[in-house]
C-alpha cells in the first residue's frame, strides 16, 4: 500500500488549510487505497481570522500543528520528525495557511520566506524522485522551495495573473488550468490543480483534486 504524506497548514481557509480541500484530498487518497501520514509544522500561525466576519482576531494566537490536528482527528506528526523515507508521495492542500504559515507569500510575494521544514521536505521529495502534489495556492511553496535549484517545475494556480507572474519570477513555469483539471509535470513528478483559486462549488473542486490524487498514485506504480 502506498503511503502519502499530507502536509496541513492549520484549520480554516483564511488562516490555515482549506478544509474542503484537505478533506477531499484525504478522502480520495483513502478511496484509491493509499495510507495517510498527516503532518504539519509546529509553528505559530501568522494570525487568527474570525471565519464568520473575515476579520483578524487581535491578541489571539494559534499553533499550526495543534490546529491541523483538528482535521487529522489527532493522528498527526510534527513535520520535523517526518523524513522522505517515511512516505512514497507528498501532497499539500491549499488555503491561506500555505501562503501565511508555510510561507509568507501572502505578505511578501516573491521575496517571501518559507518554513525550513517545508522547504526541506519538498526538496528531499523532488531529489528522491518521489511524486509531489499541491492544491490551490500551495504550488507557490513548491516554486519557492525549488528556487535557485535549477529545477524548473511546471505548475498551476489556475489563471490568476499576479500569482502566475510571481511563480515565474521564482523560477517555475506557470500553466493556466481550469478548476476541474490538473497540470502534470512528468519530468519532476509534480501535479497541481487550482481548486478554490478558481472553483465556486465543492463538486468542481473535487474533480480536480481527484485527478490530482489519481495521478499522484499512478506515479508511484
Amino acid at each position: 500500500m502506498a503511503k502519502v504524506c499530507v502536509v496541513l497548514s492549520g484549520c480554516g481557509v483564511f488562516d490555515g488549510s482549506e478544509i474542503h480541500e484537505a478533506v477531499l484530498t484525504m478522502y480520495f487518497l483513502d478511496k484509491y487505497g493509499a495510507e495517510l501520514l498527516i503532518a504539519a509544522p509546529n509553528i505559530e500561525q501568522m494570525h487568527v481570522v474570525n471565519h464568520l466576519t473575515g476579520e483578524v482576531t487581535e491578541g489571539e494566537s494559534r499553533n499550526v500543528l495543534v490546529e491541523s490536528a483538528r482535521i487529522a482527528r489527532g493522528n498527526i506528526r510534527d513535520l520535523k520528525d517526518v523524513k522522505v523515507d517515511d512516505f512514497d508521495a507528498l501532497i499539500f492542500p491549499g488555503g491561506f495557511g500555505a501562503a501565511k504559515n508555510l510561507t509568507t507569500f501572502a505578505v511578501d510575494g516573491v521575496d517571501c520566506n518559507i518554513d525550513l521544514e517545508v522547504k526541506r521536505i519538498v526538496k528531499e521529495t523532488v531529489e528522491a524522485k518521489k511524486p509531489l502534489a499541491a492544491i490551490c495556492i500551495a504550488p507557490v511553496l513548491i516554486a519557492k522551495a525549488l528556487e535557485g535549484t535549477g529545477i524548473k517545475s511546471k505548475i498551476t494556480i489556475g489563471t490568476d495573473e499576479n500569482v502566475a507572474s510571481a511563480i515565474k519570477n521564482l523560477g517555475a513555469t506557470h500553466i493556466s488550468c481550469p478548476v476541474k483539471e490538473a497540470v502534470v509535470d512528468e519530468e519532476n513528478k509534480i501535479i497541481t490543480t487550482p481548486a478554490y483559486m478558481l472553483g465556486q462549488r465543492i463538486s468542481e473542486v473535487a474533480e480536480g483534486i481527484e485527478k490530482t490524487v489519481k495521478q499522484l498514485l499512478d506515479f508511484i506504480k
